[in-house]
């Protein structure tokens, strides 16, 4: 494969746009984002005289996870790359308009220029299992908001609100036990969720969301990559001697694992003493509860971490030194 040729793909829910860049020069595709478009792009690759190809998409949830699948299990080399890289990348060039055909010719600039590492596919369980758990996390979503209108819907539907929530209900309870039935019958998932309910505060709702999204922790060979990775390593600002902002919650990263921790982490200084003493010990410093509830959920990474890496259950006096 040609270091000098590569494929950026700008991902949206019914079509893709791919830029296909040779030796300085762009051509661009596109296609629809379904297996026949996966068909149709490989087609047009081969008529480019291209054969193996490193392609480059940003991560867009679901909408680009099938096709970057197709493209590693068709030989090519896939990255996926958090969007706030390409949108810095796009700045450093002073790009002042966006379209679909544009964006995806800057994302090949930008793999040309940072060759961005190769993306993985998550085994198949790991996949469906986070597809039930983000499914349920929809359904939940959708029962809150039910909830809301119920206090100031008229009378007349009234009834058909409350009949959804039951439908919701319903639905959610059937999820979570095919959730439980997808770990309990991979013994790799039944050994990993039996590691992480040995960690105080993590309940039958949260600990699947980890499973799910923590695929692959062999890509982490730090602690701290893992923190960086879903968004909770704190950003300082500093320039010169007369500006020093607040250090402040990157939030660049998982969302979704952020969201995860931090009910846990709540949870954490009611019933884990580890936890407890660290929040004394935080609360005596003068740090508000905002930073240290981050400070909790950071602390949690490194349990889950420790744990998942040693493959040994959570033990409350294994290094218990204040951070």
């Amino acid at each position: 494969m040609s270091l000098s040729v590569v494929l950026g793909i700008d991902i949206a829910k019914q079509k893709f746009d791919a830029a296909l860049l040779v030796d300085g020069k762009t051509k661009h595709k596109t296609c629809k984002n379904s297996a026949e478009g996966f068909e149709t792009l490989t087609l047009w690759l081969e008529r480019q005289g291209v054969e193996k190809v490193h392609v480059c998409m940003e991560a867009t949830g679901s909408y680009g996870e099938d096709l970057a699948v197709y493209l590693h299990e068709a030989g090519h080399m896939v990255s996926v790359v958090n969007p706030a890289r390409i949108k810095g990348f796009a700045q450093s060039e002073l790009i002042r308009t966006k379209t679909d055909k544009m964006d995806a010719a800057l994302i090949a600039r930008f793999c040309l220029a940072m060759k961005p590492r190769e993306w993985i596919p998550p085994l198949p369980e790991i996949r469906s299992l986070k597809a039930l758990v983000r499914r349920v996390d929809s359904l939940i979503d959708m029962r809150t908001q039910e909830k809301n209108r119920i206090g100031t819907a008229h009378e007349s539907v009234t009834f058909f609100i409350k009949d959804h929530i039951v439908y919701l209900d319903q639905e959610i309870a059937k999820i979570r036990r095919q959730i439980a039935d997808l770990i309990g019958q991979n013994p790799h998932l039944k050994e990993k969720e039996e590691l992480l309910n040995s960690i105080p505060s993590l309940g039958k709702a949260t600990i699947p969301r980890l499973l799910a999204e923590l695929d692959d922790l062999e890509k982490f060979n730090h602690v701290r990559e893992i923190v960086a990775f879903i968004g909770l390593a704190p950003r300082e600002k500093l320039s010169g001697s007369s500006i020093k902002g607040k250090p402040r919650l990157s939030k660049i990263g998982h969302a979704r694992l952020r969201k995860a921790l931090y009910m846990p982490a709540l949870v954490s200084i009611q019933c884990n003493p580890v936890m407890i003493a660290f929040y004394k010990h935080l609360k005596d410093k003068g740090k508000n509860g905002k930073v240290i509830v981050c400070a909790i959920m950071r602390k949690l990474v490194h349990v889950i971490f420790g744990v998942l890496k040693s493959g040994k259950k959570y033990d409350p006096n294994f290094n218990q030194v204040l951070a």
